[in-house]
């Protein structure tokens, strides 16, 4: 049992690594490019969400008080 485990395991180890030199990575300049674009994406949606969670309880503070 153990034995079979570590060869899967070692075969399962070496196809992802095969698969890794076959996938075509971006460049730098397309990396930077699509991580600037996350970030603003979620810099975006952080100050969104913030400004709906300041409604919500500027409203909850006035029904309550």
């Amino acid at each position: 049992m153990g034995m079979m485990f570590l060869r899967q395991a070692r075969q399962y180890v070496s196809e992802v690594y095969e698969e890794g030199k076959r996938v075509q990575w971006p460049d730098k300049k397309t990396a930077l490019q699509y991580t600037l674009i996350v970030i603003g994406a979620s810099a975006v949606t952080a100050v969104l969400l913030g400004g709906i969670d300041y409604v919500f309880t500027t409203l909850m503070q006035q029904l309550v008080l």
